[in-house]
């Protein structure tokens, strides 16, 4: 049932997993044809992650080599000095990055840790650049306090399913997660909140996911969808990769199913073909993770990046091409959308 925003948040089960069951060519058309009713299609949006704090987790996540509990070689690092954060978001920005998150290893922050966050927000907004955070759980009032410094998003992902978390996290509930996000959103801070595929968890698993985040009171404004990247020592690795086709079929679904929210590519592009990122550009991803380093996987380099956009002829969010007139909107009317720590 559409509410005030024109949206559905009553997805069932079983209208999800029949979007997931539809011919692929199918999907993508539905899904392309949502995309370009609500976005320019051939524009992309560059977000760039710095990790402010490396390594040292409490939580079991079996995907996360920040654990303390997996042997991964991970050197942990503490909070990183404000003069540092700037000098990075001044790279990112030079580089095409219209937002900078920043990301921390931590289950909940204390309070004075909420004030270092709170200064490296100010600083990064006064260069003109969208701010995000992930931090672990948030209380109400620290969530108040990042509202209070200007912080435009806050991620925080489900991970997958409810019936498929148990077996992924232990230290921290399903419920937490969604406490979490109401705070936020109670604050008047925008969600950033998707998922991990590629874990061993079904398509059921997958469309639940999915549901899950479109079945919210508000949709989350940026919906990153992280392919596992695979790390030695944590539990995940060695574990099945998920066929790309089934990758970006979980691409076209969040299109359709939140259509006004950027859905971005995340964790994993390194091992991505460029086919496979055109097929999932066409199926309504409009935000990539730009740069070296995701938190502490690698990602494609920027050079790279820069190339594939040209040979797509995808602009990037804020470029001058980016602002010339386009044919979307006849092109619509003619057919008929932290990674993994958070």
């Amino acid at each position: 049932m559409p509410v005030p925003d024109g949206l559905r948040h009553d997805w069932t089960r079983e209208e999800v997993q029949a979007l997931f069951a539809m011919p692929f060519n199918d999907l993508l058309f539905r899904a392309q044809t949502v995309h370009r009713e609500h976005f320019e299609p051939n524009t992309v949006q560059l977000s760039t992650l710095l990790s402010i704090k490396t390594g040292a987790c409490p939580e079991d996540c079996a995907y996360c080599p920040q654990s303390v509990r997996f042997e991964t070689g991970l050197k942990q690092e503490p909070l990183m000095p404000l003069d540092t954060v700037i000098e990075a978001a001044k790279e990112a920005k030079a580089n095409g990055a219209t937002r900078f998150c920043m990301g921390a290893a931590w289950r909940s922050p204390k309070d004075r840790d909420i004030e270092r966050v709170e200064a490296m927000v100010r600083a990064v907004k006064d260069m003109g650049l969208e701010t995000c955070v992930t931090l672990g759980m948030l209380k109400p009032a620290q969530a108040q306090r990042l509202a209070g410094a200007g912080l435009d998003y806050y991620n925080h992902n489900l991970d997958t399913s409810p019936e498929f978390y148990g077996k992924i996290i232990s230290t921290r509930t399903y419920e937490d997660r969604l406490d979490t996000l109401d705070n936020v959103r109670d604050a008047g801070i925008k969600v950033c909140c998707g998922g991990i595929v590629g874990m061993g968890e079904q398509e059921t698993d997958r469309a639940e996911l999915l549901r899950q985040l479109a079945n919210m009171d508000v949709h989350p404004e940026s919906v990153p969808i992280n392919n596992l990247v695979q790390v030695e020592g944590t539990p995940l690795a060695g574990s099945e990769e998920l066929n790309p086709i089934e990758f970006v079929r979980t691409i076209a679904v969040a299109r359709v199913l939140m259509p006004k929210s950027s859905v971005r590519l995340s964790a994993g592009r390194q091992e991505m073909s460029d086919e496979m990122q055109a097929l999932c550009f066409f199926a309504g991803a409009n935000s990539i993770f730009y740069g070296e380093k995701l938190l502490t996987t690698e990602n494609p380099q920027n050079a790279k990046d820069r190339a594939l956009l040209q040979r797509l002829g995808i602009r990037t969010e804020g470029s001058v091409e980016a602002h010339e007139p386009s044919c979307a909107p006849a092109a619509a009317e003619s057919a008929g959308g932290c990674c993994h720590h958070g």
